[in-house]
């Protein structure tokens, strides 16, 4: 079984990471898959899916990327940028799905009324995960790591999560945070590392943190 990330062309927060990974030793090129969706293939374990459009709107990519190549598809990490008010920078981690919509309420990010994926059952170690690698970069405390709500699609049928760089442009196009995330990526699904060492974890609101 495989692990998708996927990211688009059109989102420096979501590009970065995925060419930052990419540089990674152990990659090679895999197929073109329908809608012109570029693939690169690392070990049993890891696919990269490349794409030029909005990634929320990308329906089925499990169902498509199974169909197409017979590999069974296990997990989904889509690479995107995040958005908040408070503009403050920020890497955040994800389900997906809109089980609060009704049919026939508008759709402002794909997805269906009433849908929600899987969520990745290893997103609380990786949230920590993430949480350590990003110290490790001197990324905190000016980026908080932050654990959201489910808001948007595109629609999957296998445990989904986004991983965010936010919360404005001036920071989704942070090299740093860029590496930040692709590191992650290796360690999580590559190297298979998960926190043995938690510590803390104090809920606040929408968020979580490691302290």
């Amino acid at each position: 079984m495989v692990t998708l990330v996927v990211a688009t062309t059109a989102d420096p927060a979501s590009i970065n990471p995925a060419k930052a990974l990419l540089a990674m030793p152990g990659w090679q090129p895999g197929p073109t898959i329908e809608g012109g969706i570029r693939s690169f293939k690392n070990g049993d374990s890891l696919r990269l899916l490349e794409q030029d459009s909005s990634i929320i709107e990308e329906d089925d990519l499990d169902l498509r990327w199974e169909a197409a190549t017979g590999e069974s598809v296990a997990e989904l990490i889509f690479l995107s940028r995040h958005v908040a008010v408070s503009t403050r920078p920020a890497l955040t981690i994800h389900p997906i799905g809109v089980p609060h919509l009704r049919d026939g309420d508008v759709l402002p990010q794909g997805g269906k009324p009433g849908w929600a994926a899987p969520p990745c059952p290893r997103i609380g170690p990786w949230l920590m995960l993430l949480n350590k690698i990003a110290r490790s970069h001197n990324l905190v405390p000016e980026f908080e790591i932050t654990l959201e709500a489910t808001h948007h699609g595109p629609i999957t049928t296998k445990p989904t999560m986004f991983i965010e760089i936010g919360s404005t442009e001036e920071y989704w196009g942070r090299e740093d945070a860029a590496r930040v995330v692709a590191l992650f990526g290796k360690a999580s699904v590559l190297e298979k590392v998960l926190p043995l060492e938690f510590g803390a974890v104090r809920p606040k609101g929408r968020k979580c943190y490691s302290v």
